[in-house]
């Protein structure tokens, strides 16, 4: 793996830098990569937990961020996920350190809108399917979840 590190923290304890890196890597997967055209910063940041593993040049290679289900307390909800080298674990790592991490904090349950494309690797990483398909931004989404 191409990776320095993997950095746990809240929006307020990101660095200008750190953000900058994190939004700059959202952007080039799901704006220019993907197509999908939507507002990024839609507040949840704010309150969400950041997973972000840099490079030794402060780059980011993967991400997801976190945050608290709002119609249960005992669920945690992934959402922004992404690995800029993908095809050497870097993704399932990410997701089980997520999961780790949301257990020491006490949660049953981890929540995602998967983009219908990724559900392999969500099911890889022990997710199942909990919904019809949806659009969201644009493109065909699942809900899914796994116990923690």
């Amino acid at each position: 793996m191409n990776e320095k590190t993997l950095e746990i923290r809240t929006f307020d304890e990101l660095s200008g830098r750190e953000v900058y890196e994190i939004l700059k890597a959202r952007s080039a997967v799901f704006m220019m990569e993907q197509s999908i055209h939507y507002l990024d910063m839609d507040d949840v940041d704010l309150r969400s937990v950041h997973f972000a593993g840099y490079d030794d040049r402060g780059l980011v290679t993967r991400y997801l961020r976190m945050y608290d289900a709002e119609d249960d307390k005992s669920a945690v909800n992934i959402g922004r996920v992404l690995v800029m080298d993908r095809g050497d674990g870097q993704g399932r790592d990410l997701v089980s350190r997520a999961v780790a991490y949301a257990a020491d904090k006490g949660y049953r349950r981890m929540c995602c809108d998967a983009q219908k494309q990724s559900v392999p690797f969500y099911e890889k990483c022990g997710f199942s399917v909990v919904s019809d398909e949806f659009i969201e931004a644009g493109i065909p989404h699942i809900k899914m979840q796994r116990d923690i």
